[in-house]
């Protein structure tokens, strides 16, 4: 069964941002996944919030999600409950909210993985003890075990 991808923030905002130390990490694997790429509008405004400084790139993320490339396939309101709990459990990470959200994606539909570059999604367990996949730089993994 092929993995459905979820999108966080900092792929993201690597593959717009130049400078960013995994900008060409981001952008090859951006290349190799097919649309849509899956997240949610945590996610959306963390990068739009984290790439203020760049022009245009703000609108290139939005470009993405209303070209269909990043599809927001997930809301918050039917899973404050859930969100909640995890945060609290994650608290001394902290955890994120757009974070709260992409673990809770991977545990309705357990063929997901996370593209992140956030070594927390290491730590993190969908259903309180599963580990969950991650698409991430080798060096980031690595750092993590």
């Amino acid at each position: 069964m092929k993995k459905r991808v979820l999108m966080d923030t900092g792929p993201l905002v690597a593959s717009l941002n130049r400078r960013d130390r995994f900008h060409l990490w981001a952008k090859a694997r951006l290349s190799e996944l097919e649309p849509p790429i899956y997240t949610c509008e945590p996610v959306l405004a963390e990068v739009c919030f984290l790439l203020r400084d760049i022009p245009g790139g703000a609108a290139a993320v939005l470009k993405l999600a209303e070209r269909g490339v990043l599809q927001v396939a997930f809301q918050v309101s039917p899973h404050a409950k859930s969100l909640a709990t995890l945060m609290t459990k994650y608290a001394n990470l902290p955890m994120s909210l757009a974070d709260a959200c992409l673990v809770r994606m991977t545990e309705l539909d357990e063929s997901s993985a996370v593209m992140t570059l956030d070594g927390d999604f290491l730590v993190y367990r969908r259903h309180g003890r599963q580990a969950i996949p991650v698409l991430m730089p080798p060096e980031l993994s690595a750092a993590g075990r």
